[in-house]
């Protein structure tokens, strides 16, 4: 079927039935089975495929229009036209033969067939720079590609920067806001008793539903809030004593704010949030 799609027989069966007798053609299946042997599986390798013997092949050849075979059929008329003429046909020696003295003799290669040979380098040679070619393309467009990822990518990070950027703002704001109501609903007190840290812890209770979370920071905090007067711990060292999260741990210090637990006082030097007890 190869032969046939090669010499631009657009029907196969058709080809061999007109031109290749039945004894030098076969099924494939048919073949094999002769020799005891199967259609191997999984090369796409059909069991009705065609095989042609040598004398099969050049009837097809000398039966195709292309002008490629041309040089072939010209060349095969030859052949004939010398064996009924002289009996025999043999190739012309070539200019030079081998030195040694038991080399075999060298012929001429026929012009058609150089000629041939010369069309196949020049084909093979384009094909070559064809495939060359598609590479560089190919490498081009995947350097082109990465390009555009890695600026993607920039831009991701670039975005992810300025959202953090505004959720710190954001809680700045809240931070501030929050002390401000707390300020304005804090009465004055002239006599004040020291707390504990039990005291606090009960006070907190008494002020709002203490879900895990918020007590769980409610407990790493306040005893430093008896002991120090204040807090200025990063909300991250809050987070590992306490297992949460960073973003839960600025909710829960939120909640404590808005329910007048503490207050805030502003951020340290290294950027930490400073609060202090709201005394009622």
């Amino acid at each position: 079927m190869d032969v046939c799609k090669e010499l631009g027989h657009t029907n196969p069966q058709k080809a061999l039935s007109d031109h290749v007798p039945a004894e030098h053609r076969e099924s494939l299946e048919t073949l094999t089975g002769g020799y005891g042997l199967k259609v191997p599986a999984g090369r796409e390798w059909r069991r009705d495929l065609n095989v042609i013997s040598l004398q099969g092949l050049i009837l097809l050849v000398n039966a195709c229009t292309k002008p490629a075979c041309a040089p072939f059929k010209q060349w095969a008329a030859e052949v004939v036209e010398t064996v009924q003429r002289d009996g025999s046909y043999t190739l012309e020696e070539a200019e030079v033969q081998p030195a040694d003295p038991g080399a075999p003799v060298a012929y001429a290669m026929p012009e058609q067939v150089a000629e041939a040979i010369v069309r196949l380098e020049a084909h093979n040679l384009q094909l070559d720079e064809e495939l060359a070619q598609g590479q560089r393309e190919s490498i081009a467009l995947q350097r082109e590609m990465l390009a555009i990822q890695g600026e993607t990518l920039a831009t991701q990070k670039a975005t992810l920067a300025v959202q953090q950027a505004m959720v710190r703002a954001m809680e700045r704001i809240a931070d501030r806001f929050d002390a401000l109501v707390l300020d304005r609903r804090m009465p004055v007190r002239h006599t004040m008793v020291l707390p504990t840290t039990e005291s606090v812890l009960s006070d907190w209770r008494q002020r709002l539903s203490v879900t895990e979370d918020v007590w769980a920071v409610a407990v790493v905090i306040a005893p430093v809030l008896v002991e120090k007067g204040e807090l200025r711990e990063p909300l991250e060292s809050i987070a590992a004593r306490t297992g949460l999260s960073v973003h839960r741990v600025n909710e829960c210090l939120r909640l404590l704010r808005k329910h007048a637990c503490i207050r805030s006082r502003g951020g340290a030097e290294d950027g930490a949030p400073v609060y202090v007890l709201n005394h009622s």
